[in-house]
């Protein structure tokens, strides 16, 4: 195989700058900047509704999503095609090569930024694909591409009954990247539509649902990239079977959590929002993914739980059935005291609170004889634990103790009896 000239019309090309039809090529592609930022514009004002700020398309602000691109590319390469019939191209042969690297990134880097928000190795990825796209447009503009995929393609090696060249590695990385991040563009365009203005029973439902078509649409995009490569499925037929037993045994608690995550979602037991206890940490549901359960505590603390251990161990369900919470604390007062005034004490200053429910109505009774004096239990309902339960249980318990000092109650100290034996007197 004969080598491919480096850059043939290079000398050429560059001459054609200096000819008077770039002004016609730089107007020409001027005016296709305005028609994309126009109809751009025109497209953002008109699905405002529908589309919010961080959307692919979109982006955050016009010329931050990957439309604009796009739609530039497309005209210009209308544009070109009209052009090439009365002017030599200088302008376009540039422009084209750098429209098409800015579609790859602006589509890449969006599509990761929507479906994995937060992430840390998106930052790197995002500066691979960049630096990938502008390389292949440098080498495209200057000629050498063809002279580098000539010289990837004479590094091969023997792959099983067939030969794979370093060209052709490169090539199914690139076409397994592309149809992934369209996988993941579909994915997380049903997920947005599926999730947008819920509340409630239906967000846990809909979170599943999305899950399972990211899911979905991820193994179909690789197998679609693989074949496209030209890797032989039937092939992976002896890696799938060592990846299932390799499930089966190394990693049975990790796909136990996914099953079980799976699960949760599907049968509602628990939903996000709910207020759950576990394993004596209590809390808000704010985030069920395949793998963990995310639970916010009233004072800031996150536990993540393993969606295994909420299908296999007791957790209680604050809200599913009645989102009321019964409360209590225990106050001692004097054996003297007015047991009848100190029971209304109790009772206003647990009904003053905003929180306390008046259906059912506090309550206090005497509840022990303790060893220093009268125990009375104060008994109330919420109906928000989400808002926390120490905050009011600390809030009654300022109330009560100012009634009590107010009309003269005692609270006893602890009293105990010292014998003191010594030696006999002389």
């Amino acid at each position: 195989m004969s080598q491919p000239k480096p850059i043939d019309d290079f000398g050429l090309w560059l001459s054609t700058f200096q000819q008077p039809g770039v002004l016609v090529e730089l107007g020409t592609l001027l005016l296709c900047v305005l028609l994309a930022w126009g109809v751009s514009a025109l497209l953002r004002r008109a699905l405002a509704r529908s589309q919010s700020g961080s959307s692919v398309l979109f982006g955050e602000r016009l010329i931050d999503g990957a439309l604009f691109p796009v739609l530039l590319l497309a005209l210009a390469y209308v544009a070109r095609t009209l052009l090439l019939q009365f002017v030599p191209l200088a302008v376009f042969r540039v422009a084209i090569p750098v429209l098409v690297s800015l579609v790859v990134i602006r589509i890449g880097v969006k599509v990761l930024q929507v479906a994995f928000p937060g992430a840390a190795w998106v930052r790197p990825l995002e500066r691979s694909i960049s630096w990938m796209a502008w390389g292949a447009m440098v080498l495209w503009v200057s000629g050498l591409l063809p002279v580098v995929l000539h010289e990837m393609d004479q590094i091969s090696w023997k792959l099983g009954n067939g030969q794979v060249s370093l060209r052709t590695l490169l090539e199914g990385v690139i076409t397994a990247g592309a149809v992934l991040i369209v996988a993941l563009w579909i994915s997380s365009a049903i997920e947005a539509r599926l999730l947008r203005s819920v509340t409630g029973g239906e967000l846990s439902l809909r979170k599943a649902i999305s899950n399972a078509t990211r899911g979905l649409l991820m193994f179909v995009g690789l197998m679609m990239a693989l074949t496209m490569v030209g890797i032989d499925l039937t092939a992976l037929s002896v890696l799938g079977g060592a990846i299932g037993v390799g499930i089966g045994f190394g990693l049975q608690k990790l796909a136990a959590n996914y099953v079980s995550g799976f699960v949760i979602l599907a049968e509602r037991s628990m939903r996000i929002g709910d207020n759950v206890r576990v394993d004596n940490f209590d809390g808000r549901i704010t985030d069920i993914t395949a793998r963990y359960t995310l639970i916010r505590s009233p004072v800031g603390r996150e536990s993540i739980v393993p969606n295994e251990i909420m299908m296999t161990s007791r957790v209680e369900n604050l809200s599913l059935a009645d989102p009321r919470v019964w409360l209590s604390t225990v106050v001692s007062v004097a054996y003297d005291s007015d047991v009848d005034l100190v029971r209304r004490l109790l009772i206003e200053a647990a009904t003053a609170q905003s929180r306390v429910l008046k259906d059912p109505a506090p309550s206090a009774s005497l509840s022990a004889f303790g060893a220093d004096g009268l125990e009375f239990t104060v008994g109330y309902w919420i109906a928000d634990p989400e808002n926390g339960q120490l905050n009011i249980r600390s809030e009654i318990n300022m109330a009560i103790l100012r009634a009590l000092r107010e009309h003269g109650v005692g609270i006893p100290y602890p009293q105990r009896v010292v014998h003191v034996q010594g030696p006999p007197l002389a």
